[in-house]
């Protein structure tokens, strides 16, 4: 699945989108991945307001210059700031859903953009 961002630093919710890739499995675990290092996922609420506050407390997290990797590409800043998310994110399915709690959301961090990120979406279905 690819998803298109539009700034440097921006939080886009991905719910919609990865149940919709969700392979068939009535009850697991479904694994989410960014295929990228400047990017990051994390479960939280997309209000607007507190997606607004995290793209500016990760735009505060790092220096965004004066790092040994600018000299090869200039974005050392958004590689740090990635990893302190993370990659991967795991949802329980139940019913064949996302089992999310009422104002959780997967969003998509993007840490070095605008830019488009592929990110895959993979179900382990429980062992009974």
């Amino acid at each position: 699945m690819n998803v298109s961002t539009e700034h440097r630093i921006d939080v886009v919710d991905v719910t919609e989108r990865v149940e919709a890739e969700l392979p068939a499995v009535d009850h697991g675990l479904c694994t989410v991945f960014v295929e990228h290092t400047t990017a990051a996922l994390s479960i939280n609420e997309a209000e607007p307001h507190l997606v607004d506050d995290i793209e500016a407390f990760v735009a505060e997290l790092s220096a965004s210059d004066g790092w040994k990797h600018d000299a090869l590409d200039g974005n050392a800043d958004s590689h740090l700031r990635s990893s302190l998310f993370g990659r991967s994110v795991c949802v329980p399915i139940r019913d064949g859903k996302l089992a999310l709690g009422t104002w959780q959301s997967v969003l998509l961090i993007e840490c070095d953009g605008p830019r488009t990120r592929s990110l895959s979406v993979t179900a382990t279905p429980s062992v009974e």
